[in-house]
């Protein structure tokens, strides 16, 4: 049983506390998730200066996307490694470490001699350091949405993970207008030249004042009652979790996939996609792709705030079921360009509907195992299907140019399918030991 105080705590208004953790560790966020793009907005120069010259140009690309994607498959096991660590150490802790370990490599990188300096290491190194970032950013996505969840009411759910999962896409944002800027500013030689450094060395700056800021959070009530109760995970948190919470694991990884398909697709795929098919200029696709992602990160607090207001399961129906109409009528409508930005926009609201996805799989698992739960089961899922969706659509448009549009229909009509699963009809977090037993 709760006492009615616990039940008060569970429904009372945010406070400043609140606002405080909100605040910092979205931002924390979005400069660790900047640190881990902006290493595609600058993979042409670095395909041209980690290479061999007289490699050919496609060859080098490839090999500069391989390094890229070994950060996904990086994921996995830097985040079950850090939320192992959460489950019985502190979700602080590792919430701190995992934007340490990310803007040491994004530093590194920076200052990284090329391969006309030190030949094959240069490679080498630049994959190491990718994988290392992958690593971080493995623990940090689980390990926000967990740490902020645990110090709001649980009322506040979908508003906390929603105002998280908003700073996350705004890294995407600001990673996109840095690399405008860069290239606006200094010619392509002057680029090739130094230029390019200037992203990473802020991302690294940038990381070490996000640890900074993380020294004024404090470790989450939960987290602290879990340890006074001595009910902390006894060896491997993900042993019960394959053993006892497998619907959990499943209903995760699938919302994962959804989440995936909206990012990977709609916001990171598309500016390409628009113009190698479409024959956009790069200047309009740019402007597109910001006023888009932009209108994500509105539509993540919205559709946090909408859980909250109305459950996840109507708020999931009525989220992908708009990106579904939505995307569906952008793709079609290209490559007119006078309703490029209203269109790309809208659908850039309704990806937001993957705010859906924590508030959901946050609530799959037991406090005990939480960060370990959610961390492996959206790990894997993203190194899966986030690694092979820009494989799958490459191929797919060789025989349809429509095909980001189906796959981002059919991952919508997942999301829709998803929304009547148990996890997505729980109504609240559960306080005390009930929260700690898993009752929800």
């Amino acid at each position: 049983m709760t006492t009615a105080l616990t039940e008060a705590e569970l429904h009372r208004p945010l406070n400043r506390n609140d606002y405080k953790t909100l605040s910092l560790s979205a931002l924390g966020g979005a400069l660790e998730f900047y640190d881990f793009v902006i290493y595609v907005f600058f993979a042409a120069v670095i395909g041209k200066l980690f290479f061999p010259a007289t490699m050919p140009d496609w060859l080098a690309q490839l090999q500069t996307f391989g390094i890229f994607a070994a950060g996904y498959l990086a994921r996995p096991l830097g985040g079950i490694i850090i939320a192992h660590f959460g489950d019985k150490l502190g979700r602080k802790r590792m919430f701190t470490l995992s934007i340490f370990l990310m803007a040491v490599p994004t530093l590194a990188i920076g200052l990284l001699p090329t391969y006309a300096s030190i030949g094959i290491a240069a490679p080498l190194l630049l994959l190491l350091f990718r994988i290392l970032q992958g690593a971080a950013i493995g623990g940090e996505v689980p390990g926000a949405w967990v740490f902020v969840t645990e110090h709001v009411p649980a009322s506040r759910t979908g508003m906390a993970v929603g105002t998280l999962t908003a700073g996350l896409t705004a890294g995407i944002l600001l990673g996109s207008l840095v690399a405008v800027a860069i290239n606006k500013h200094y010619t392509p030689a002057e680029v090739l030249g130094d230029a390019w450094r200037i992203p990473f060395i802020l991302g690294g700056v940038f990381g070490f004042f996000a640890v900074y800021l993380r020294r004024f959070l404090e470790e989450t009530p939960i987290f602290k009652e879990l340890h006074a109760r001595q009910e902390l995970a006894q060896g491997l948190p993900l042993k019960p979790i394959l053993q006892q919470h497998i619907g959990a694991v499943g209903v995760s990884m699938l919302l994962t996939w959804v989440l995936s398909a909206a990012i990977v697709v709609v916001i990171l795929f598309t500016p390409t996609y628009l113009q190698k098919v479409h024959h956009i200029t790069p200047i309009l696709a740019s402007e597109a792709n910001a006023f888009a992602t932009l209108a994500l990160t509105f539509g993540c607090v919205f559709f946090g705030w909408a859980s909250d207001r109305f459950g996840a399961r109507v708020t999931m129906i009525v989220g992908y079921l708009g990106l579904l109409a939505s995307s569906y009528y952008f793709y079609m409508s290209l490559p007119d360009t006078e309703v490029l930005l209203r269109n790309y926009t809208v659908t850039g609201f309704f990806v937001g509907a993957i705010a859906t996805v924590p508030f959901v799989a946050v609530r799959a698992f037991p406090a005990a195992v939480r960060f370990s739960g959610l961390s492996f089961s959206y790990n894997v899922a993203y190194a899966i299907f986030g690694g092979l969706t820009p494989v799958v659509l490459s191929w797919w448009l060789t025989k349809d140019l429509q095909a980001p549009s189906h796959y981002v229909a059919a991952l919508s009509v997942l999301g829709l399918l998803l929304a009547f699963t148990a996890q997505a009809g729980r109504k609240a977090l559960g306080t005390g030991s009930k929260l700690a037993n898993g009752a929800a």
